[in-house]
């Protein structure tokens, strides 16, 4: 739950009231208390931001709501009068769409007094969603909420499994065989390998550092290359005998991923099975994204995905460095873009920066590199990291966003304009900047952005990409690690951008075009002849590759179709019209990266739980959404549209079938606006993470290859049962370990109260659950539960809150499910 600034001069309450206040609207309440002990002098200020827009006019009396740009709102009081010590106002409002959970709540409060500083106030405190109209977001929302009787009937097919018919490797591997017999792993144990497999056996000898004494006397360890029964680059085979254990791979990377397997079956006291490993991925590409320019992660969180990535067998790490809210790589050449656009608040100094977003907040310095809005890499360490993730055989692919979500870099090239053009310098000043400054085109991005978008007829947009490409190649050739393709983004430009440029219709003129998607056409083949002298593919959001039919539906373009042009499909929500867009394009030649909002967007909520960080404009994306993908027919698995509805037989019988087109892989997607800290980024991430990595790199399940749709779902019921054992038993105690011990999102129990008992269950069996009666909260000491608690011999007779919870190997535990118990001894 967010938290308000300790010692500041209000305090604020907040509350959806109803989402049924219109069609399409939600009424929501401000509570505003002066707890200082002074008056707050007339003209004063409330900026706060929030990701649904105001209505105007429907403030109450006195009060006045507007909007200033992206998610940032100002409040002002109409009267001029002081806001006296104590006094309280209560200020209702109505805004779009509506709100269902702590994640719409609005967030990051500052006050500016008409004299003085900005003051930081921190988050409302954000009063419960208990009714329905503040559950549902209309009447036609069929998602139930996830309360603990929910979960309890989500989990009831669950069962644990006894530990012969849990695998013990994530991703499940080609094949997997293990005898009776154990052998044992110590810091000890020798070693022996090829010169050009030092990477991978110094990796080796660090794991073998963390076991405890020593390991077998007569035992060896062998790292080897050679031919496998397993295609592809990244096979292996693992051999673990009495007397020796052999990692061979395809290459040094199938080395690597065999001590990744060998790490997995390791025991804490370095004991391994005996048996044979043999596997090899299933697509070449499996990626994760993580988006650093929303909120900043410091060093040490990307590292650590790294860490989780690998450890995965993932190879791919797409890196958004730059959105509307930051630019997160300083380009020498163009030092505005960071002193600039990696700053975020209010500047007391009157210096240039981007204002607070995504509740970032008015200090401009707060907390850097733990997921504020200000902060950004060195040269140094982005070297480190670009070093670290090669280390793994991890490609990493940078992102620099355009022509839309552009804001920082657009703001950054103004401030850089007017400080030459103040200079004298003019044909400096005109050298780079980003947008028309007679531009008066009117639009509104997503995320409620006015002026995000680059002008893309000014020759100094070419020179400027030219500029960031080139110094971006120059960092990976200082780290010796190779870059083949930069991602440009293009996704959501808005409706309306560029249509009163004069720039641009001057451009349009000149090439005899009428319509401005002919401007954007011939700004992506720029970008990729720019990319092209540089040795470099083209990769994009499917945006980018997508033009429209006679009827004005999304279909691919097809001049830029090649297998230079990575296509990375991001919008198939169904009932957004793209559902098949992914195999439309892959059908004409593009290289396509399955990047699917409704089952790998990591940044959606998991659940429909008010307590559920996260979005869901495409749906909840929980753990079995990321599991149950299937990359290659995604209309095999039942699926139901973000209000919860079937999604109709018709609409699945008219999308294109995949038809020899390439589908390079699968990635995983984790956008910032919520991810406010390390521990709120890997909570988002894992498990999901797994089920991406079950997905792209463990063989087909063949799901969609069983017709009958009832024998297909109890397939994938099986499946799902094992996966998520796997998960319980093995896949996450191993993430407890140091030096990876990840905060994983921990599931809130199932509990439900029949039979004179309380039954409790949990999604992924294996974890421990534990309970109180006396309304305090279970922790690593509260007894086990491990069988219904029958009232009439194991519930105490004054019990009345009955708290539950989940908990990982190292006693931390997920949210409470608490249950009132005064009413129920008659169930």
């Amino acid at each position: 739950m967010p938290t308000p600034h300790a010692g500041t001069p209000i305090a604020i309450d907040w509350e959806c009231l109803s989402n049924f206040a219109g069609d399409g609207i939600f009424e929501a309440r401000l509570n505003l208390r002066n707890v200082s002990d002074q008056a707050i002098a007339p003209g004063w200020q409330l900026f706060f931001n929030a990701c649904r827009k105001v209505i105007p006019g429907s403030v109450s009396a006195g009060f006045a709501i507007d909007h200033v740009n992206g998610d940032l709102f100002r409040l002002t009081a109409l009267t001029n009068a002081s806001w006296p010590a104590g006094e309280a106002f209560d200020i209702t409002y109505q805004a779009q769409f509506w709100v269902i959970s702590v994640t719409d709540a609005p967030l990051g409060f500052y006050l500016l007094p008409k004299e003085g500083k900005a003051i930081a106030l921190g988050d409302p405190r954000i009063l419960p969603f208990a009714r329905v109209e503040q559950r549902m977001r209309h009447v036609e929302d069929r998602v139930p909420t996830a309360d603990a009787a929910r979960r309890f009937a989500e989990n009831a097919a669950l069962h644990l499994l006894p530990a012969e018919q849990v695998g013990r490797i994530t991703p499940r591997p080609l094949s997997a065989r293990f005898g009776t017999c154990i052998c044992r792993l110590g810091p000890d144990t020798r070693m022996a390998h090829a010169p050009e497999l030092a990477n991978e056996a110094a990796f080796l000898r660090a794991l073998l550092a963390t076991l405890p004494g020593q390991g077998t006397d007569a035992m060896q360890i062998l790292l080897e290359t050679g031919t496998l029964d397993a295609a592809g680059s990244e096979a292996y085979q693992l051999d673990i005998g009495v007397d020796q254990v052999t990692l061979r791979g395809a290459s040094a990377h199938g080395v690597f991923n065999a001590i990744q397997t060998l790490r997995q079956l390791l025991d804490e006291d370095g004991s391994l099975p005996t048996g044979r490993v043999l596997d090899a991925p299933r697509f070449a590409y499996r990626g994760m994204m993580l988006d650093v320019a929303r909120h900043f992660a410091g060093v040490d969180t990307v590292l650590r995905l790294l860490d989780c990535m690998a450890a995965h067998k993932l190879n791919r790490f797409h890196f958004h460095l730059t959105d509307d809210e930051g630019w997160r790589l300083p380009i020498g050449a163009l030092p505005e873009l960071t002193e600039v656009g990696a700053r975020r608040g209010v500047c007391q100094d009157a210096s240039p920066c981007l204002p607070p977003s995504f509740g970032s907040g008015a200090d401009i310095d707060a907390s850097p590199g733990t997921g504020q809005g200000s902060g950004h890499y060195t040269h140094d360490e982005f070297i480190a990291i670009l070093r670290h993730a090669h280390a793994r055989h991890i490609e990493v692919i940078p992102e620099f966003n355009m022509p839309g979500h552009a804001r920082a870099a657009v703001q950054a090239m103004r401030v850089r304009h007017d400080r030459l053009l103040a200079a004298g310098d003019a044909a400096g000043a005109w050298a780079y900047r980003l947008d028309d400054p007679d531009d008066k085109s009117t639009y509104e991005s997503v995320q409620l952005w006015h002026d995000n978008v680059i002008c893309i007829a000014l020759p100094s947009v070419d020179r400027f990409i030219d500029t960031v490409v080139g110094e971006v190649k120059e960092l990976f050739r200082q780290a010796g690690v190779p870059l083949r393709a930069i991602h440009t983004g293009g996704d959501e430009v808005p409706n309306g951008a560029w249509i009163d440029s004069p720039l641009c219709r001057a451009r349009m003129l000149e090439q005899g075009w009428n319509d401005v998607a002919e401007l954007r056409f011939d700004f992506v083949a720029r970008c990729r002849a720019i990319l092209a002298r540089h040795g470099l593919d083209f990769a994009g959001w499917d945006d980018t590759a997508l033009t429209h039919d006679s009827g004005g539906a999304p279909a691919p373009e097809p001049r830029f179709a090649g297998p230079d042009f990575h296509a990375y499909v991001w919008n198939n929500a169904w009932g957004s019209g793209q559902e098949d867009i992914a195999y439309r394009l892959a059908n004409a030649g593009y290289s396509v990266v399955l990047s699917n909002a409704a089952n790998l967007y990591f940044d959606l909520a998991c659940a429909k739980d008010p307590q559920e960080p996260g979005y869901y404009w495409a749906g909840f994306v929980g753990l079995r959404q990321a599991f149950a993908f299937c990359p290659l027919d995604q209309g095999a698995v039942p699926a139901r549209d973000p209000m919860g509805r079937p999604v109709p037989e018709a609409l699945l019988a008219r999308l294109e079938k995949l038809d020899g087109g390439h589908i390079a892989g699968l990635q995983g997607q984790l956008w910032g606006e919520n991810s406010r800290s390390r521990a709120r980024i890997e909570y988002m991430v894992a498990p999901r993470l797994l089920a991406l990595a079950e997905r792209a790199w463990s063989p087909d399940p063949g799901w969609r290859l069983v017709a009958d749709p009832i024998e297909r779902a109890e397939r994938i019921d099986a499946d799902w049962n094992e996966f998520v054992n796997r998960l319980g038993q093995h896949a996450l105690p191993h993430l407890d370990r140091a030096p990876l011990a990840w905060a994983y999102r921990l599931p809130p129990p199932g509990v439900r109260l029949d039979d004179g008992a309380i039954h409790a269950n949990v999604a992924l069996p294996g974890l421990a659950l534990r309970y109180t009666f006396d309304g305090s909260m279970p922790d690593a000491d509260s007894p086990r539960y491990s069988a219904p608690l029958r009232f009439a011999s194991d519930v105490p007779p004054d019990a009345r809150i009955f708290g539950i919870a989940s908990f990982d190997t190292r006693g931390r535990s997920s949210r409470v499910a608490i249950i009132d118990l005064k009413d129920a001894s008659d169930v």
